[in-house]
């Protein structure tokens, strides 16, 4: 099978290891697949928690996700892209026939994070094949994927940005309008002032709350966060969940969206609602983060908890929606963007991440 080895990738070898920006071969594409030479990805906590173990996939892997690029070649039987159309990666592409998608409930399809004909690359100084994280492998400068990995890109926004689409911003809009539902008047508190939550602070702010509470740990963050529509801005401590309902009349928000994964802030989440209140719970724990309730507070406070995976969108039917929001400057993808970087910056925009210094990272090839 014809191959082209000059493309570079980041690879992360082993759980915990380093990663490694390295050459790797794709094949051509096949019957179903697409090539697409990518023009930009974010760099996501989800990258970072396939890389340490907290999510598990075969390794070695080419990680990355959230990517927008061209179309370079198709294989057989695709008809709804072709060579030169602009597109953004699905990493999450739904079956159509499985029980959660005969629901409407494409998210969490059996087979979106299963592997099922996933593309695989090689090395190309030892030819060792490579999985591609979460289905699409986006840090790459040309990529191989199934053809429902890739959606047309909307008319009127920039590639670079659209690769904010097809994560951040969709998992971030999805978790205020299609999980915790949020109204018009609404008080919402967002955790976590990383790319997913100025995204969530966004739609929160288009959903039309009336007060929108920002947590996070970095003092730095509160100029991002008001600028994306927070109204409020607390340093995370043990009382934030008190403040929160201080800001609120004693009563506490209607809403509260976590963005980072932890017990502490799920917790906090929890504790910041008013009665009958509903978390949503966005960020990507590990197994070791418990999070403990007792059953008479749960029948007191009439409070709702969810997970919500990938916004619980669906992103044929979300996309078009997010576009609108961003011609008309409702959404601005700018401002989840604290640094652009090359393919080699992945490293230490990992290192930001663990330390949480800044917001989306997008690597520009």
């Amino acid at each position: 099978m014809a191959v082209r080895t000059a493309v570079r990738a980041a690879v992360v070898p082993a759980v915990g290891a380093p990663l490694e920006i390295t050459g790797i071969e794709l094949p051509e594409p096949g019957p179903g697949q697409v090539r697409v030479r990518l023009t930009a990805a974010g760099v996501c906590h989800s990258d970072l928690s396939l890389s340490n173990g907290t999510m598990r996939v075969p390794l070695p892997a080419v990680l990355g996700h959230e990517g927008a690029g061209t179309v370079v070649a198709v294989g057989d039987g695709v008809t709804h892209v072709a060579p030169g159309d602009a597109v953004v990666l699905n990493w999450a592409p739904s079956c159509g026939s499985c029980h959660a998608c005969s629901l409407g409930e494409v998210w969490l399809c059996a087979d979106a994070l299963s592997g099922a004909g996933a593309v695989h690359a090689r090395r190309a100084d030892d030819g060792t094949e490579l999985y591609p994280g979460l289905n699409v492998a986006a840090f790459a400068e040309e990529t191989v994927v199934r053809a429902s990995c890739v959606l047309p890109a909307p008319e009127g926004v920039p590639l670079a940005d659209a690769a904010l689409l097809g994560c951040a911003v969709l998992t971030g809009y999805g978790a205020v309008h299609h999980s915790a539902k949020v109204r018009p008047g609404e008080t919402v508190a967002v955790f976590g002032a990383g790319g997913v939550g100025l995204a969530t602070l966004q739609a929160a702010r288009i959903a039309g709350a009336s007060k929108i509470v920002a947590v996070d740990v970095s003092p730095e963050k509160e100029e991002l966060a008001r600028a994306a529509g927070a109204t409020d801005y607390l340093i995370a401590s043990d009382t934030t969940a008190r403040e929160i309902r201080g800001l609120t009349g004693k009563q506490g928000v209607d809403v509260a969206v976590e963005c980072v994964g932890r017990a502490a802030t799920i917790r906090a989440a929890w504790d910041s609602t008013r009665r009958g209140g509903r978390t949503s719970v966005v960020g990507i724990g590990g197994k070791d983060q418990q999070v403990t309730f007792n059953a008479l507070e749960i029948f007191h406070w009439g409070r709702t908890l969810a997970g919500c995976v990938y916004g619980n969108c669906d992103p044929a039917r979300d996309l078009p929606v997010l576009a609108d929001h961003v011609r008309t400057g409702r959404l601005d993808l700018g401002a989840l963007v604290t640094e652009r970087i090359p393919l080699d910056g992945i490293p230490a925009a990992f290192d930001n991440m663990l330390t949480g210094k800044g917001a989306r990272a997008l690597v520009i090839f």
